[in-house]
């Protein structure tokens, strides 16, 4: 016979606790209980369609490969995998404005064969509308649903067999015999569980819209990471134009890949080459200018690092970076300061990544380095040459991994130079560039500033 209880849920991770605590034991936030009244009893627990109820052999279990669904978009297919499989359940997250629904929108709209069932419960149909015909594209086969009850969603789903679902989002749905406001955790919790069980057992793919903390983490339960089969995450500045899609979790492919898109007046656009996008569009000779070998994943693309050193106005300098680390950018200043030499205390630092983009990746310390001093000697980098070195405390230039891919990116888009850590083992060497090995700054002064 089923009860009722009163137990304590951490908003953040969605632990379950049988009295209130200042601090989550599993996750640490401070203050992050919520009380609810939960039912307990016997649950019929949800059985995955083509699961073996017996214990078997792996070598006996066949691996043939998962049925998958083109979405109509070269970059999110590459990204999931090559498509979207059959019966999974795939999360989407972002900050405010990013451009999570259109996305979600764009792909039934650019897949006239894959007839998408497309639940709103932020926007009436009218809003929605409204978008598709700024965004273009074929909508005769997408249907539009406005309901926020997931007894009527799976109810109208199951009755019209769509080969794709989409909500937006999961914080707005809510479940009738969970006595809660939607976007609680046990509501989250439900909705969820609901919409497994049921794409598990139709075999219809279901994308999620979610939406993200302040910290920048997705809203919710963090058991919600746990239930879903693939987490995508959109980054980058909402002024910015470029937006990059991020695999955090998939069950059925690789997540060191990632999508790039720039935001337009009809939506985004796929971006196949960033590298052609992000690098220098002004003319040469100008000096503060630096060209970085990145991978983000395992896809190497090159972008421009500007940077601005110019006297103190105010008696304290100033350190401002757009795009990267502000206390990584303190530390190289450092490093150059005690390493090297160069005297920067008194002097204001202006950094920003081209793009918008967010850098994460420590082969772009080198292009850092070499940017800040280009501003400060007034002195312009040949734009045929670009950077991929991490640098250490010591002044060091460590290597950085695959660098062979970075090089071989930087010559296909015409570079003639490559600095790189003088410890950088290639297997073989890079074709139509040279590649200049460095072991510290003062080597890499002598090289780059003779």
């Amino acid at each position: 016979m089923a009860k009722s209880k009163t137990v304590w849920f951490c908003s953040n991770c969605g632990n379950e606790y049988p009295k209130w605590m200042g601090k989550c034991p599993a996750c640490g936030e401070w203050n992050s209980f919520v009380e609810k009244e939960v039912v307990t009893g016997k649950t019929a627990p949800m059985s995955i369609p083509g699961a073996s109820r017996k214990p078997m052999p792996l070598k006996d279990v066949s691996s043939s490969q998962e049925d998958r669904v083109s979405l109509g978009s070269k970059e999110v297919d590459r990204l999931l995998g090559g498509g979207i499989v059959k019966g999974s359940l795939v999360l989407m997250g972002g900050e405010p404005g990013i451009g999570k629904s259109t996305l979600s929108l764009q792909l039934p709209l650019n897949s006239p064969n894959l007839k998408t069932l497309y639940v709103t419960g932020e926007e009436s149909v009218k809003q929605v509308k409204m978008r598709a015909d700024r965004l273009g594209g074929d909508a005769s086969n997408c249907l539009i649903f406005s309901e926020t009850d997931m007894s009527t969603i799976i109810a109208e789903a199951e009755k019209a067999a769509p080969d794709l679902v989409i909500v937006d989002s999961v914080q707005t749905m809510y479940c009738q015999h969970v006595e809660s406001t939607a976007g609680s955790v046990s509501q989250i919790k439900e909705v969820a569980a609901q919409l497994l069980r049921f794409a598990k057992s139709s075999g219809i793919p279901v994308i999620l819209i979610g939406h993200i903390t302040k910290e920048g983490t997705i809203a919710g339960p963090k058991i919600l990471e746990h239930i879903v089969d693939v987490v995508l995450q959109f980054e980058g500045e909402n002024r910015g134009a470029y937006r990059v899609l991020r695999s955090i979790k998939n069950r059925f492919g690789s997540t060191s890949e990632l999508a790039v898109f720039e935001m337009t007046g009809t939506g985004l656009r796929e971006v196949e080459n960033p590298s052609e996008m992000l690098i220098p569009m002004h003319e040469e000779g100008l000096s503060g200018t630096a060209i970085s070998a990145m991978l983000d994943g395992n896809r190497p693309f090159l972008f421009e690092v500007q940077a601005l050193v110019s006297s103190a106005v105010y008696g304290t300098a100033q350190r401002s970076a757009t795009g990267f680390d502000v206390r990584r950018l303190n530390m190289l200043l450092a490093v150059l300061e005690r390493r090297a030499g160069f005297k920067l205390g008194q002097k204001d630092v202006f950094l920003n990544m081209a793009g918008g983009l967010r850098i994460t990746d420590p082969a772009c310390d080198l292009a850092v380095i070499c940017a800040v001093l280009s501003s400060n000697f007034d002195y312009s980098i040949p734009s045929d040459v670009c950077f991929a070195g991490e640098v250490g405390l010591s002044g060091e230039i460590r290597p950085v991994s695959q660098a062979a891919r970075r090089a071989t990116e930087a010559a296909r888009l015409g570079f003639k130079r490559i600095f790189v850590s003088s410890y950088t083992h290639f297997d073989r060497k890079p074709q139509g560039i040279e590649v200049v090995k460095v072991a510290d700054i003062p080597a890499l002064v002598r090289a780059l500033f003779k």
